[in-house]
């Protein structure tokens, strides 16, 4: 590699992980992600560095159009795809820095990318390039190939459906470990009188399998249908399934992995959101295809 090249990957590489970070928001997939930035390598390794007077900028437009390509062919994918769909899970110890990506992000907890993957692709693009990252309407404007009027309509109508879904926010650790660990004892007791206890009243599970491993088909919504539900599996699957859980991290929050069982084989990733110290949200993901990352 030639020194001007050199030094055009150091250059770049100081961007590659915000670009990853808009990525991933934007498709729910981390290997969509690094293949947009990888291809806006590749593009700006043949282009002259003469005409582009902000890398920052120019790097943002070509990732982010990359992903508008595979956001609008996912739309049409998801509309046959089998029960809810969540973003690929970002796992790592509880020990590990969860990285760049994830750290102090509150906009990627799962509660909240759930709500920013119903929106349409052109209001999800706006809102996550303006309110996430401060990229100004104008650019915005040209990658979705828009007026700057109708650039903004779509980060506010997109705005007002986060406001009004109102994701659980993020809680520190000790919360949610508290949280977790009481609603895994009430799980363990198996008594429905428990588990309704530790629930919040607007609990809901969401199971995504994509037709490919067992869990939920719909969302499962309210303490007592959730609660039911828990103890149904306890029942098919045996007591062991909670001992099997192992504490990770998952999107920065406190999760759990399921490696599988002779019982139950499929490997689970599972999380909560928090919301008034108890569990309002309960994501299990089984689809084996977003669990390619996932250390074992």
């Amino acid at each position: 590699m030639s020194a001007s090249n050199a030094a055009l990957a150091a250059e770049f590489d100081q961007h590659r992980s915000r670009l990853i970070g808009i990525g991933y928001r934007l498709t729910g997939r981390l290997a969509d992600a690094e293949d947009a930035v990888q291809d806006a390598w590749l593009r700006l390794a043949s282009t002259d560095r003469e005409d582009i007077r902000d890398l920052g900028g120019w790097l943002t437009t070509v990732v982010s159009r990359l992903c508008l390509d595979r956001m609008r062919s996912a739309a049409v994918r998801r509309e046959q795809y089998v029960g809810p769909w969540l973003p690929e899970p970002l796992v790592s110890s509880l020990d590990q820095d969860p990285g760049d990506i994830v750290a102090g992000q509150d906009d990627l907890r799962m509660a909240a990318l759930r709500v920013l993957h119903e929106l349409p692709p052109d209001q999800r693009l706006a809102f996550v390039l303006h309110d996430g990252f401060d990229v100004p309407f104008a650019e915005i404007a040209e990658v979705l190939g828009c007026s700057v009027a109708a650039a903004r309509q779509h980060a506010s109508r997109a705005r007002r459906v986060m406001a009004d879904a109102e994701p659980p926010p993020r809680v520190p650790l000790p919360e949610q470990q508290k949280v977790l660990e009481e609603f895994l004892a009430a799980v363990a007791s198996k008594d429905i009188g428990a588990i309704t206890r530790v629930l919040h009243p607007t609990v809901t599970v969401y199971g995504d399998s994509g037709g490919k491993a067992r869990t939920a088909r719909r969302p499962v919504a309210g303490i007592d249908k959730v609660a039911r539900f828990i103890v149904g599996l306890l029942a098919k699957y045996g007591d062991g399934l909670v001992g099997e859980f192992r504490p990770v991290l998952v999107n920065g929050d406190l999760g759990m992995l399921f490696p599988g069982t002779d019982t139950l084989p499929e490997p689970h990733v599972f999380t909560l959101a928090v919301r008034d110290g108890r569990p309002a949200a309960i994501f299990d993901i089984v689809n084996p295809d977003k669990l390619t990352r996932v250390p074992w």
